[in-house]
């Protein structure tokens, strides 16, 4: 029984694409540059797999024999944030971006969206979520009015408190939003950011939801799917592909219970895969400018490595990967358009060696199709003749 175990590290990047000046982000390198700004990192589990074989990083060394093929891939689709990142690995390259919103959303999208709710709205500019809210949030409570905005990512974005507007009417109106935002507009996801506290102590709480658009033709998860295949979704990875092709979804507060999920459903994985999601790195650290939390983060998912190695059969292959970085070091709080890690392991491989890069990330979701023998029609070339 064939298994496959798909981690995105989100936001985990490994350095600037060449077109990486079109965004705004020369010099970004999310792993290496961390690893300069702390004067090294301390991950032996990737460091053995061959982290630094692909880039070198500061405190982490080159391997002569790496336990795991090593490369990087470039992402072919003009983008760089999650829905895009996440498609692209799932074999959809897109021909043109998600629309973004650097003003706020159009007079003309703000003023049906306030009639359909029947509520004027606050902000409607991009911010950082906690900021908005800290600046925000007082009025919000007084007024009863949600809380809209955006970011360099395609998103529309409505912050209430919980006491204020209850969770499933939150949804209901990003339900709305998302009815709105189609043609021109049809950004990639509309997301419920829900809070709780008081002036000077607000904060985000675990009921976020994201109404993401279902992709425009069938992904890998549902050519396997078709199969009968599992497909283990963990994370915001059921939000992302709207449901479609997922046949469990296991969600979580944080990194730490994300990799319990993975031990959780590698316990109950047939055949199929899992393909899962750990945002901490991207949500908590990379957006907020958080050097030593993303290190941190980073170290307590290395130190997970071993209890999934353990668990792993002859067949099975573990895939570490990314969607886009999100350097923390530079003065953006936005993902930064950059290459994404490839490490790919399994107790068969005799001779791991390099990849090489990749021109797409849908050259992935293209191989495991391959090693699962399903006829398909996604995007990317297959590489899996390399690995066997």
């Amino acid at each position: 029984m064939k298994r496959v175990i798909l981690i995105v590290l989100d936001g985990v990047g490994i350095g600037e694409l060449p077109d990486a000046y079109k965004f705004n982000d020369q010099g970004s390198n999310t792993l290496a540059n961390i690893a300069k700004a702390i004067g090294g990192l301390n991950l032996p589990n990737l460091e053995k797999l061959g982290l630094s074989n692909i880039f070198p990083i500061l405190g982490i060394r080159k391997q002569e024999k790496p336990f795991s093929y090593f490369g990087k891939m470039a992402e072919k689709s003009p983008g760089k944030d999650t829905t895009t990142g996440h498609w692209e690995i799932a074999g959809i390259i897109l021909d043109k971006p998600f629309p973004v919103y650097p003003n706020g959303f159009p007079k003309e999208i703000i003023e049906k969206f306030e009639k359909e709710i029947g509520r004027k709205v606050l902000g409607n500019y991009p911010s950082s979520g906690t900021e908005i809210i800290n600046k925000l949030g007082e009025e919000h409570i007084k007024t009863g009015y949600p809380i809209v905005y955006t970011s360099a990512d395609s998103v529309f974005q409505i912050a209430a408190h919980e006491e204020v507007i209850p969770i499933e009417e939150l949804y209901r109106i990003c339900e709305i939003a998302r009815n709105i935002l189609q043609g021109e507009h049809k950004v990639a996801r509309v997301i419920a950011r829900p809070f709780l506290g008081e002036k000077g102590n607000f904060y985000r709480t675990s009921r976020r939801k994201d109404f993401s658009l279902p992709p425009p033709r069938k992904t890998l998860l549902d050519y396997l799917k078709e199969e009968g295949k599992d497909v283990i979704g963990i994370g915001k990875i059921e939000d992302i592909f709207a449901g479609r092709g997922v046949t469990l979804s296991l969600h979580q507060e944080n990194n730490k219970e994300g990799m319990e999920n993975i031990i959780k459903a590698l316990n109950i994985l047939r055949e199929g895969i899992i393909f899962a999601n750990l945002v901490d790195f991207d949500m908590l650290y990379g957006h907020r400018n958080n050097i030593e939390g993303f290190a941190k983060a980073l170290e307590e998912f290395d130190s997970f490595i071993p209890k999934i190695l353990s668990l792993l059969k002859h067949e099975d292959i573990l895939i570490i990967t990314a969607d886009h970085g999100c350097d923390p070091t530079t003065e953006s709080t936005d993902h930064s358009r950059e290459y994404v890690p490839l490490l790919i392991y399994s107790p068969r491989f005799l001779k791991p060696n390099s990849l090489g890069i990749q021109s797409s990330f849908s050259n992935l979701g293209k191989t495991i199709a391959d090693y699962f023998k399903i006829e398909n029609d996604l995007d990317g070339e297959s590489f899996l003749e390399k690995l066997i």
